[in-house]
């Protein structure tokens, strides 16, 4: 495909799920805050520094694009999910082992919980319930389910301990724990029906309802499925909406950079970590930490080696415009092996500490 290809489709300044096609084949699916410039930006001349070189083998290979407006960026997410669980599309999932995606549970208990667990988790512990999945970024499936929170309190693991269930409690987000709860049920019922893309159905329902509870005279509880109501209808995922548009800046030539350090205890526990500035501003909800797997002494620059090669097999995540690592020249020397193998060309910064721990120097 190409840019005037894309220029001839229609695609409105929206949220929404666009879908790649080769024939009846879907390539990739994603989800945007506008569906407009989410979808252009895949045609820039900086395609390979942005979005890395698998998509753009997937731009090259597909012949069609398609759209699904949504109401909200929410909506988007878990629209993306599903139909990504729907059509397993190649490019969203090759090169990314499964086992490292987020799902949603509902466990199967008494009181039901809501978690977020990873599938190796999930593998290695299942879990009683149903499941919703797979999502890409943990993140923004936590803040999917804050959102939600608001309108239907649910139990999850934090709130369900003795010492938390009062604090979340007195916000709010946690409610009568008890069997005998029908509201509770009905929570957990309204959002496996969001969850399965079915908003219009959850409206439906409390707007029938409200009618009942006010011909009941029950005005307190028909006011509560009111303001449900208008809240489905007016979702406020404003942390959802910056975020994608941070990714849509960094498109237009923000910059961002991703800095890595590695520390262990006397060579045991070695952990990795990637922090990321976008612009000016530390984009906090991409910092990363990796549990170092192939290195048993104090080997920094294996480590370091490590973390990057597992990093860039994410073409999921932007690539960055500048690395920056935590040593010398054998950090930069590390880097560039890395990035020469997978055929990337982005600047490298190393920052060298004295004795003490203090910058004194950048190579």
């Amino acid at each position: 495909m190409n840019q005037e290809s894309i220029k001839k489709i229609k695609l409105p300044d929206k949220p929404g799920v666009y879908f790649f096609w080769k024939g009846k084949e879907v390539l990739y699916i994603g989800k945007a805050t506008s569906l407009r410039d989410r979808t252009r930006s895949y045609f820039g001349k900086d395609l390979i520094a942005t979005r890395g070189p698998l998509l753009v083998d997937m731009v090259f290979n597909a012949d069609k694009l398609e759209f699904q407006e949504t109401d909200s960026v929410l909506e988007a997410l878990i629209l993306e999910a599903n139909l990504i669980k729907k059509h397993q599309p190649r490019y969203n999932t090759k090169e990314k082992d499964n086992k490292s995606f987020n799902y949603v549970v509902f466990t199967q208990e008494k009181m039901p919980k809501v978690l977020v667990a990873r599938g190796r988790e999930l593998e290695a512990h299942p879990l009683k319930g149903q499941t919703f999945g797979p999502y890409t970024n943990g993140w923004q499936l936590r803040e999917a389910l804050r959102i939600l929170r608001r309108i239907f309190p649910f139990i999850d693991a934090s709130s369900s301990k003795k010492q938390n269930y009062m604090f979340y409690k007195l916000l709010g987000l946690t409610p009568e724990i008890s069997e005998a709860n029908p509201e509770y049920w009905q929570n957990i019922k309204y959002l496996k029906l969001f969850f399965h893309g079915k908003k219009k159905d959850i409206i439906r329902n409390l707007k029938k309802e409200m009618k009942n509870l006010a011909t009941k005279k029950e005005f307190e509880k028909a006011g509560e499925a009111r303001n449900q109501i208008f809240a489905l209808q007016h979702i406020n995922d404003i942390a959802l909406i910056k975020e994608d548009s941070i990714a849509l800046q960094r498109v237009s030539g923000l910059a961002r950079i991703e800095a890595y350090d590695i520390a262990h205890m006397g060579g045991k526990n070695m952990t990795g970590v990637m922090v990321v500035v976008e612009g000016s501003e530390a984009a906090k909800n991409e910092y990363r930490k990796f549990r170092i797997r192939s290195q048993t002494n104090a080997n920094d620059t294996g480590a370091l080696k490590e973390v990057l090669d597992r990093r860039f097999k994410h073409t999921e995540w932007p690539f960055p415009d500048m690395i920056v690592v935590d040593g010398s020249t054998a950090q930069i020397n590390t880097a560039e092996k890395v990035l020469k193998n997978l055929n990337l060309k982005i600047s490298i910064t190393a920052l060298v500490k004295d004795e003490i721990h203090k910058p004194k120097a950048i190579l």
